[in-house]
């Protein structure tokens, strides 16, 4: 138990390098220049013993729980607001005083009187409403302690490992306020300086509000995650699972309550199948696969998701795949009908273009399981790859309660997938998904940076680093994709993986384009990926993710280029296993 709750710890220290932490760093770095035991650490228990508590509640209170919680949100966002005020400007915050900002000033003093916050109340209370707002992304650790609890009811030992998380998030959030003391104490050393560091810190906060508000915390900052955190909590998770942490998850003969079904009568069409409705399916147990057909991780999932539906198809299972797309192409659903076709999916398709069943399920991964019992409840869910035997063993219980009986062994038949679909050698995966488009582009290294939506002659540093990545060539880089001119054209990538796939398309012509790949200026051989031959010989004939590179031997750190020998070749994201 004790190494159990050591690796959740140090799971919640390693959110300090996630971007989920930010919306929160604001409201932290407001109390950082104060003294740390009457401030900072007030502030920090008060976030971590909140986060636990609302996070036990969440997992086995249903959905009351939920709600009550955003009730809990609405004050906090009003209490953090008043804060900001008071700190962007005293005389804003006389003037406003009557009533909300007048209750802010008492209970959370201006932070930068003389003597103001010496009780560590007004941080408490401060942390309170932090932990309020806080959603971490829920990475391996937090998602296997989230789903014990779920699953095992209210008991000391979830509540423990929850605060174990927050408590490691809160250590690692203490070495940030005592470095950001020093460096505003040192700030307010120049001319003028305390005013304006009392005034942006005002202005962060607001911000934070705002896009807490807004629902920027969770929608947009999720998707940012760096893998690197995600590979060492996976190198963490072996120790939470030798822990006995599945013991929890087996536990139970019943998973608990999450809400309703929404209605599913927002998709823009069907595929496999006539429009379904929650009602209808009424009786029957139902897997809703959120995906789309470019995503690497939703394709390496397929397998499980295909090898479900065939073996309990018979036996009251249904399985929806609800495309919603990333990218513009995959909203034409001639694209995502040939996509249905090539993967062998027979079960039924929803085109979710409007995003409106993705709203209805408040989803923000791909892939997401949502676990449906006959009676129309929502009884789990699963985010991302992985934890397939768990959830085959989810899909039994309810198909049991059910009443479904003879069913068949669990866990034949869905081992076998090759090509992109096979599993990612997570062992090796030293490169983050990188996206083309100025949008969400990151270690871009061609000089000068990006020229938005005009074309620009590009061209390829001498050495890049570890996954930068740069353009050769006259090219448009787009808010989702780079769109090449004229040939030739050339992307260099260098990555440190066993796969890399990049989602390639062609242009308005909508003409076959031509390309050759190589590794470190040479033909791949037998490195060479399902979509190109031994001399790197290949050709974009539909918009998709195309599989460029596997290493056949021992995986290792190389540069990748591919030149295209014709024009108007579109380039959208790199993904890697």
């Amino acid at each position: 138990m004790t190494v159990l709750v050591l690796a959740v710890f140090l799971g919640g220290v390693l959110t300090i390098l996630s971007p989920c932490i930010l919306p929160v760093l604001p409201f932290v770095f407001a109390r950082s220049e104060q003294r740390f035991l009457t401030n900072g650490l007030p502030l920090l228990a008060g976030m971590a013993l909140t986060f636990t508590a609302i996070a036990s509640l969440a997992a086995v209170g249903g959905a009351w729980a939920v709600h009550v919680n955003q009730y809990g949100r609405l004050v906090s966002l009003v209490l953090l607001s008043a804060f900001a005020a008071t700190l962007l400007s005293r005389r804003l915050a006389d003037w406003l005083s009557r009533p909300f900002v007048a209750l802010g000033n008492r209970l959370i003093p201006s932070t930068t009187s003389e003597g103001a916050a010496v009780r560590p109340l007004p941080s408490l209370l401060l942390g309170v409403a932090t932990g309020l707002l806080w959603a971490p992304c829920a990475g391996p650790i937090l998602g296997l302690v989230l789903t014990g609890a779920a699953i095992s009811g209210p008991n000391t030992r979830t509540t423990l490992l929850l605060f174990a998380y927050a408590a490691g998030a809160a250590t690692s959030l203490a070495l940030a306020i005592l470095a950001g003391g020093r460096v505003f104490a040192a700030l307010k050393k120049s001319l003028g300086a305390g005013e304006w560091v009392r005034r942006s810190l005002g202005a962060a906060v607001l911000l934070a509000v705002l896009g807490i508000a807004l629902g920027w915390d969770s929608s947009v900052l999720t998707h940012l995650s760096l893998s690197g955190t995600n590979r060492i909590e996976q190198t963490l998770l072996k120790f939470v699972k030798q822990g006995d942490m599945s013991r929890v998850s087996k536990a139970s003969t019943a998973l608990a309550v999450e809400g309703e079904m929404p209605a599913l009568d927002g998709a823009t069409a069907w595929l496999n199948s006539p429009p379904l409705s929650a009602a209808s399916l009424r009786g029957k147990v139902v897997v809703v696969d959120f995906w789309t057909y470019s995503c690497i991780n939703c394709l390496r999932s397929l397998p499980y998701i295909k090898g479900w539906y065939e073996k309990y198809k018979n036996h009251g299972l249904v399985i929806i795949g609800v495309h919603s797309p990333e990218f513009a192409f995959e909203k034409d659903p001639g694209n995502v009908r040939r996509a249905v076709d090539e993967l062998g999916i027979a079960y039924p398709v929803a085109l979710d273009d409007q995003f409106a069943i993705w709203q209805g399920f408040d989803n923000n991964y791909w892939p997401a399981h949502y676990f449906i019992d006959a009676a129309g409840h929502i009884r789990g869910h699963h985010f991302g790859e992985g934890d397939y035997e768990e959830s085959e063993q989810w899909i039994r219980m309810l198909l049991t309660e059910a009443g479904y009986m003879h069913l068949p062994p669990p866990g034949t038949g869905i081992e076998t997938a090759g090509g992109v679909q096979a599993a990612a050698d997570l062992a090796h995966e030293q490169s983050p998904e990188t996206y083309l488009g100025y949008d969400r582009a990151r270690n871009f290294a061609s000089r000068g940076g990006f020229v938005q939506d005009r074309l620009q002659d590009y061209s390829i540093p001498s050495s890049l680093d570890r996954n930068q990545w740069a353009l050769s060539g006259p090219w448009s880089v787009g808010s989702e994709r780079a769109l090449l001119g004229t040939a030739p054209g050339k992307i260099v990538f260098n990555f440190y993986a066993r796969d890399l796939h990049l989602v390639l398309g062609p242009g308005a012509s909508g003409k076959p384009v031509r390309f050759r790949v190589q590794l470190d200026g040479a033909d791949p051989g037998p490195n060479r990926g399902a979509d190109i031959d031994a001399t790197g010989l290949g050709a974009i004939k539909e918009e998709r993710l195309y599989q460029l590179i596997r290493q056949s031997g021992a995986v290792a750190g190389h540069v990748f280029s591919i030149e295209f020998l014709d024009g108007d070749a579109a380039a959208y994201a790199f993904t890697f296993g």
